[in-house]
């Protein structure tokens, strides 16, 4: 149990580490630095994918009998994952909007 609480552990990590990079990447756009926003989310999607492996990992474990026990610990990380995937693709959708937001300011400061 010590080992899969590790594990999960570290599910809880990556998943934060991903959600805190997207808000991070959120921010920097909401600045106007869309270049570092971008690299803020390619970090995050770096935790993401970390933490996707575990994942995976724990699933490939369980469909070859090996059986994950459920714990509130294991939900709440679960839960704390699916949260950062949500909020990093909005965050990529709202760094496009905010990329958009300053081209066209851009442009029409230009053409004035």
């Amino acid at each position: 149990m010590e080992n899969l609480e590790s594990t999960i552990f570290q599910l809880i990590l990556h998943g934060g580490d991903g959600k805190s990079l997207a808000m991070e990447a959120l921010a920097e756009a909401r600045k106007g630095d869309i270049p570092s926003a971008k690299e803020k989310i390619d970090a995050c999607v770096d935790a993401l994918n970390e933490a996707h492996h575990i994942q995976t990992s724990l699933i490939q474990k369980e469909t070859s009998g090996n059986l994950t026990v459920i714990s509130l610990l294991m939900v709440h990380a679960q839960d704390h994952l699916m949260n950062a995937i949500t909020v990093k693709d909005m965050a990529i959708e709202m760094i496009e909007i905010y990329d958009k937001m300053n081209q066209i300011s851009h442009y029409q400061h230009d053409n004035q």
